[in-house]
């Protein structure tokens, strides 16, 4: 008996990891996202989907036709409880360059967030700041980061609903200091894959302990529900949305600076 649950289990192991590497793969070749030479910082939060882009991108490198170096990078926030050592472990073991940034940003955050602001924007920014002096410091021209499928479609409807514009995350885009090319290459993956692979594989998905750590973005998870919701309906709604945001149709927007005529 426990050999057939293992025998099932690894099946549905190496099934998934195929899944999400051929997806990755076609987002890499679509968008030429890495190129002879790159030098690739995988931006490492420690959740389920920076582990699971870590995982996929140094598979992929193994066989890939160009040659370029791939380098994780965690920013250590400096919140107390967070689990440092545990990181440390796994990257140890797992066996591709790594590097952990220690930084101040929790002082800063309590020094300087006003009262009507957001921990977790406002961390982010500092994030940011951090990983690109980081990727100059490491000589990586490139970024790539755990953004999934989910997040673009969720991204394009909180904009258009709560923002009025037509925007959800490139896969491919220059980074605000103009130095490194920010890659999201599990824009085709979607966040119940991933989910599964972490259980799967049991990566150590770390909490950052941040205090605002559980405070979800509302608009956010409501955008979330809906297509969760939808999706009883019409299953395929990621994938048609996905398409949708490859197939877009100037002509019939309201923008006058995207008309010709």
């Amino acid at each position: 008996m426990q050999q057939e649950e293992d025998k099932k289990r690894k099946q549905a192991k190496d099934k998934l990891f195929r899944r999400i590497k051929r997806q990755v793969g076609r987002a890499i070749g679509d968008f030429n996202m890495i190129e002879e030479g790159d030098r690739v910082m995988v931006a490492l939060s420690g959740g389920k989907d920076s582990w699971t882009l870590l995982h996929i991108l140094h598979a992929l490198k193994k066989r890939a036709p160009i040659d370029y170096d791939i380098v994780a990078v965690h920013v250590d926030a400096g919140f107390p409880d967070f689990r440092r050592d545990l990181l440390q472990k796994y990257l140890l073991d797992f066996g591709a360059p790594w590097h952990i940034e220690t930084t101040e940003i929790n002082g800063i955050i309590e020094q300087k967030l006003r009262p009507d602001s957001s921990i977790c924007a406002f961390c982010s920014r500092l994030r940011r700041g951090v990983l690109y002096s980081v990727a100059d410091r490491l000589d990586c021209n490139k970024v790539a980061l755990g953004h999934h499928l989910d997040d673009a479609i969720e991204t394009l409807l909180m904009n258009q609903f709560f923002v009025g514009r037509l925007a959800a995350m490139s896969p491919k885009m220059l980074a605000d200091n103009g130095n490194q090319t920010i890659l999201r290459p599990m824009a085709y993956v979607e966040e119940t894959d991933i989910a599964e692979f972490a259980e799967l594989f049991e990566l150590p998905v770390l909490s950052c302990e941040c205090p605002a750590e559980g405070q979800f973005d509302k608009n956010r998870q409501a955008m979330k529900q809906m297509i969760k919701d939808l999706a009883v309906d019409i299953p395929e709604i990621r994938r048609s949305m996905l398409r949708a945001m490859r197939n877009v149709q100037p002509r019939y927007l309201m923008d006058n600076g995207l008309q010709s005529f």
